[in-house]
């Protein structure tokens, strides 16, 4: 058995449960973000499919926007993500983790300069232990975002 963070097996367990919510009939591959703040609370995002492919909203962009509603967006000190073929109950299956895409990397990466961090993004496989912990300059170096804007 692997010996994960305790803070990065809490935000994978947080993003297994928001996959279960996720709703994703098209694809059938459920997908669940938690982010970690800085008071220790969680937020969670799963993926919204919708008819019109090009509208479907990822977990962590979901997570990220409901972080920024409520005036945290800067709060963010890290990102928990797994992903899965769902079974025929719905919940996401498999053992490989499951990174995020490259446009949720940008959105990720705009709540990281707007709180002055390399946040650590936690990819989990949907069933078993298998962690990957990756800083956000890693999945996506050079990034453009607020700062190259002058804000932040």
């Amino acid at each position: 058995m692997n010996s994960i963070d305790p803070k990065a097996a809490q935000l994978i367990a947080a993003a297994r449960a928001a996959a279960r919510h996720a709703h994703a009939p098209y694809s059938r591959f459920a997908v669940g973000a938690a982010l970690l703040m800085e008071d220790g609370s969680v937020i969670t995002g799963a993926n919204f499919e919708n008819a019109s492919y090009g509208l479907s909203l990822c977990a962590e962009t979901v997570a990220i926007a409901t972080a920024s509603a409520a005036g945290r967006l800067r709060e963010i000190v890290a990102i928990g993500v797994i992903g899965g073929a769902m079974d025929a109950n719905g919940a996401p299956t498999g053992t490989t983790p499951v990174s995020p895409c490259g446009r949720c990397r940008q959105v990720i990466n705009e709540a990281a300069q707007m709180g002055g961090r390399d946040l650590p993004v936690h990819c989990g496989a949907a069933e078993g232990d298998a962690v990957r912990t990756y800083r956000l300059s890693e999945l996506l170096p050079d990034a453009f975002g607020p700062a190259d804007l002058g804000i932040g």
